[in-house]
């Protein structure tokens, strides 16, 4: 593939729509929209999945459905900020799932602590390390293949440059030309502008 023009985003935007399916790809490009139907085809399209974070993030069924439908709220609300060339729809919706239900569990906290401080140890540390693990990992499906082979081989394996180059055959500058660029993608998939509340 041909190296991309400095400043032009065509090579981004094509990588970025080309792992979703026709129906995925037909309601993120409608979704900024005013066509209320486009939110009942995201929600049938992605509901599932922020149902699902919300079940593992909050303590009962009840608190993930609200969760779940609090989210298509805001993101209906705020769809004119929605770009299907910066994330997918459901890494966005994701990004306002986390928001949300951090702020929840820190509300349920409260509730519980006691009027003397409590040396317990905050349960937005989990949850949070929890949230930021699950979007990485759907970040990391963006990725081009070989972007994403050297960056799992760095955070999962510790694997340094130079042993990614040996155990992939390839050369140091390739690996680190991947590594960079994979990062750069990942950081802007998880930048708070495009992950909003």
């Amino acid at each position: 593939m041909a190296e991309r023009r400095q400043g032009d985003n065509t090579t981004d935007r094509t990588e970025l729509l080309w792992s979703r399916t026709p129906l995925e790809a037909d309601v993120e490009s409608r979704f900024g929209g005013d066509d209320p139907a486009v939110l009942r085809a995201a929600f049938d399209t992605c509901g599932g999945a922020v149902y699902a974070y919300g079940r593992r993030m909050l303590p009962s069924n009840e608190d993930a459905e609200d969760l779940a439908q609090q989210v298509f709220v805001s993101a209906w609300r705020q769809r004119h900020q929605y770009d299907p060339t910066r994330a997918s729809l459901l890494t966005w919706l994701l990004g306002i799932a986390r928001y949300k239900a951090i702020d929840r569990l820190r509300r349920l906290e409260r509730e519980r602590r006691p009027i003397v401080d409590d040396p317990r140890p905050d349960v937005d540390d989990e949850a949070t390390r929890t949230a930021d693990r699950l979007l990485v990992a759907e970040a990391l499906n963006w990725l081009r293949p070989e972007q994403q082979h050297v960056l799992e081989l760095a955070f999962y394996d510790d694997l340094t440059h130079q042993q990614i180059a040996e155990k992939l055959g390839m050369p140091l500058g390739t690996v680190k030309s991947h590594a960079r660029r994979g990062l750069q993608r990942l950081r802007r998939f998880l930048e708070p502008e495009s992950l909003t509340q």
